[in-house]
C-alpha cells in the first residue's frame, strides 16, 4: 500500500493519541495498558481499511499504527505544551502546600524543591516526555494498528467455481 493511502488515517490516530494523552486527568487513560495509544493505531487501521476495497494487510496496519504514533508525539507536545503553561502555577503551588504540611521532609529535599525554576524544569519534563512518547506511541500504536489490521480486515469474496 502506498504511503499517501496511510497519511490520513495515521493523522487521524495521531490526533487522538496526542490530544487524549496530553490532556490533564484524561491521560490517565493510558496508565491502563497505554488504551489511548494503542486506540490511535486501532482507529488508524480502521481508517486505512475502510478507505480501500481490498483487505489490508498486517504490515499495513502496523505501519500505518506505528506513523500515528510518531505523529502523536508531536501533537502531543503541541498539547502539553499550552497545558504545562495554564497548570504549572497551579502545580507549583500544589507541591509547596504538601511540603508545608509535611514536617519530616528533609531540609535539603525542601530547599531543592524551593529553588526549581518552573520554566527549567518544564523544559526538560516536556522533552523527556516527548522522547518517552515517541519511543511508547511507536512501539504501542504500532501494535494497537496490528490489532486494527486483524479486527476490521475486510472478508476476501470466496472464489465461485469448483466443487
Amino acid at each position: 500500500m502506498n504511503g499517501n493511502a496511510m497519511l490520513r488515517p495515521a493523522l487521524w490516530g495521531a490526533l487522538v493519541i496526542g490530544v487524549l494523552s496530553g490532556l490533564p486527568v484524561v491521560n490517565l487513560g493510558n496508565c491502563c495498558c497505554c488504551a489511548w495509544i494503542i486506540g490511535g493505531g486501532m482507529l488508524a487501521a480502521y481508517l486505512l481499511q475502510s478507505g480501500t476495497d481490498t483487505p489490508i494487510t498486517l504490515g499495513d496496519g502496523a505501519l500505518v499504527g506505528l506513523l500515528a504514533g510518531l505523529f502523536g508525539a508531536v501533537v502531543n507536545l503541541v498539547v502539553a505544551v499550552p497545558m504545562r503553561l495554564l497548570l504549572g502555577p497551579t502545580q507549583q503551588r500544589l507541591v509547596q502546600r504538601i511540603l508545608e504540611s509535611q514536617q519530616d521532609v528533609p531540609d535539603n529535599v525542601r530547599q531543592m524543591i524551593d529553588n526549581m525554576d518552573a520554566t527549567g524544569i518544564g523544559v526538560a519534563a516536556l522533552l523527556v516526555g516527548f522522547v518517552v512518547m515517541l519511543v511508547m506511541g511507536a512501539v504501542f500504536s504500532g501494535l494497537g494498528g496490528l490489532l486494527g489490521a486483524f479486527f476490521f480486515k475486510k472478508k476476501t469474496a470466496p472464489v465461485a467455481g469448483n466443487s
